[in-house]
């Protein structure tokens, strides 16, 4: 068995590579870890994992790169114009390498028809692209990162006490990292069961902007108001704390998402893959302002 991990530098991958030496007990030999940075890997090295060099934007460096390899995790790369087909090119390197499963970190509802968040598109592509190279898949459907909460407040809610936000009465599941990393080893490290499957790797409960206004001011000892507001006001507001505009519009479709409802899903397939509950938003908060 050969699990090739792309972009393994980053948290993600990063995690995802030390829980499969651990919590899964995987062969460290078994392991393959793709970046285009080497020398951020060193630690891994040393406990046996293969590091490769392997550029997305380079397909020539891609055939060494997924040589011999069985299972791939594939991590979306940062939002840009060439995302999907850069996309495409590791897919095409997998499946000529003869690759048995490709799990990519998706988003949920990947339909800009029911989806108004940014990414979406680009994620829709790439499913598209895995189901169409007939290589066995594994979606793992990724909600918005607890540890990324902040960025949905126009102002910092500890700072400014309120929490400005665009949700509406709408609710997301927020999921830690951790359980991302989590459930992408469990299913890297699993067999046969995981292919044809899409997973909400989500949090355990839908929050509204009012419960989060809640968790932050538990979690930093002082009142968080929760205020809802329109989209252009939200982008006005985030401009003038500092947000750029192309980056405050972006953010703002992720909260357009939430108020409609597409990213409400449940963490029933965190506790599935890894046989504990996801962990709670305010549990990583406390963590980040302790």
């Amino acid at each position: 068995m050969s699990i090739v991990i792309t972009g393994a530098s980053g948290h993600l991958g990063r995690r995802t590579a030390e829980l499969l030496l651990t919590t899964n007990g995987v062969d460290a030999a078994d392991v393959v870890l793709l970046t285009r940075s080497p020398d951020k890997l060193t630690d891994l090295a040393a406990r046996g994992a293969q590091v490769r060099h392997g550029d997305f934007a380079d397909p020539r460096t891609l055939p060494a790169a997924f040589a011999g390899a069985t299972r791939v995790l594939l991590i979306s790369i940062d939002a840009g114009a060439e995302r999907v087909d850069h996309h495409r090119a590791a897919i095409e390197a997998a499946k000529a390498a003869g690759v048995g499963l490709i799990a990519y970190t998706s988003y949920p509802n990947p339909d800009p028809r029911r989806n108004s968040a940014s990414v979406v598109p680009d994620h829709a592509a790439t499913e598209a692209a895995i189901l169409g190279s007939g290589v066995p898949h594994t979606f793992l459907r990724n909600n918005v990162y607890s540890e990324y909460v902040a960025l949905f407040s126009a102002r910092n809610p500890l700072t400014a006490g309120a929490f400005v936000h665009n949700f509406g009465d709408g609710a997301s599941a927020y999921v830690s990292r951790e359980d991302c990393a989590a459930a992408a080893a469990a299913v890297l490290a699993g067999g046969g069961e995981h292919a044809g499957k899409t997973y909400d790797v989500a949090g355990p409960e839908p929050l509204t902007g009012t419960e989060l206004a809640g968790l932050y001011a538990s979690a930093g000892g002082t009142e968080v108001e929760a205020v809802s507001v329109d989209d252009g006001t939200w982008i006005a507001d985030a401009v003038a704390n500092g947000l750029p505009e192309p980056a405050a519009r972006n953010v703002a479709s992720f909260g357009r998402a939430i108020r409609e409802g597409a990213l409400s899903q449940r963490g029933g397939d965190v506790e599935q893959l890894t046989g504990r509950r996801p962990v709670s938003v305010g549990d990583v908060l406390k963590g980040m302002v302790d």
